[in-house]
């Protein structure tokens, strides 16, 4: 069995998000349009209103730390971080499009948050928590850049078999890649799904009042394929896991892969599953 290496993992990771930047910000409208409803109960959650100093954290291109900032208002602020400056510019361009000015931008590694402590309100991350190697540090910086009083709230994956869209293709490629399962405390996208995991994992934090709400969130496509093209264009974590594959083998496995994905496709068009989880605490 290999053994897991935290930093060639975080390495690699940065890497497919420098790669994947440019496609995760041109799906940018759909991605908003999926996750929307997630996105404002984490805002909710997060207790996000006028003057609120936000943390965003793997904030990717930015769709989340724009809705956050138009909450916050004009005295507020939202410090979006990622590991991939790549991606961060599409972030600052995002506000800029949007005439915000109240958003900065930071490289940051979320295990390492180089912030004011207490400086914040209010921490939020979508679909980023699942991939630290380390989420325990994570949290802990998270819950230490929280005024006492403020709040975290992320959104994650919920189980494997509610987000078919998704763990079909983890599925398939494992199989072909010979890849075991992540094992417990290791990233994967599934890593806080389990029922009972984030909330041991928010406490053993440190977090207060812990709640996860679970948000449908069905990626609604015209066909199966787009949904191929989107998570080949823009999902990093499904390239990282096929680095060991040919390139013959990797167009194989998106074959296989859409072939799978054909099974949610109908007259109507393309529904597949996902469910996401809103988790979050108090400091």
């Amino acid at each position: 069995m290999t053994t897991f290496n935290a930093q060639q993992y975080k390495s690699t990771t940065r890497a497919q998000w420098e790669d994947a930047a440019e496609a995760w910000d041109r799906w940018g409208p759909f991605i908003e349009n999926w996750l929307g409803q997630a996105t404002r109960r984490m805002l909710d959650a997060a207790g996000i209103t006028t003057g609120s100093r936000v943390l965003d954290v793997a904030a990717g291109a930015g769709g989340q730390s724009v809705a956050a900032a138009r909450r916050a208002g004009q005295s507020g602020h939202v410090l979006a971080t990622d590991i991939s400056p790549a991606i961060l510019k599409y972030a600052a361009k995002a506000a800029a499009d949007a005439g915000i000015a109240t958003i900065a931008t930071r490289e940051l590694d979320g295990e390492h948050l180089d912030v004011i402590p207490s400086g914040y309100d209010a921490v939020i991350s979508r679909v980023g928590l699942i991939y630290f190697p380390d989420q325990q540090a994570a949290l802990a910086g998270m819950r230490a850049a929280l005024r006492p009083g403020g709040k975290l709230s992320a959104v994650v994956y919920s189980t494997a078999d509610r987000n078919g869209f998704f763990s079909i293709p983890v599925g398939i490629i494992r199989r072909r890649a010979q890849l075991p399962p992540p094992a417990p405390g290791q990233p994967g996208p599934f890593s806080l799904g389990t029922p009972g995991v984030a909330e041991e994992v928010l406490a053993t934090a440190g977090f207060k009042r812990v709640t996860v709400e679970t948000v449908p969130s069905p990626v609604r496509m015209r066909h199966a394929a787009d949904c191929v093209r989107f998570e080949r264009e823009s999902f990093g974590a499904l390239h990282q896991m096929m680095s060991g594959l040919s390139e013959a083998e990797r167009e194989d496995t998106w074959a296989e892969i859409g072939q799978a994905l054909a099974q949610f496709e109908d007259p109507e068009g393309f529904v597949g599953p996902c469910e996401m989880l809103v988790v979050s605490g108090v400091r």
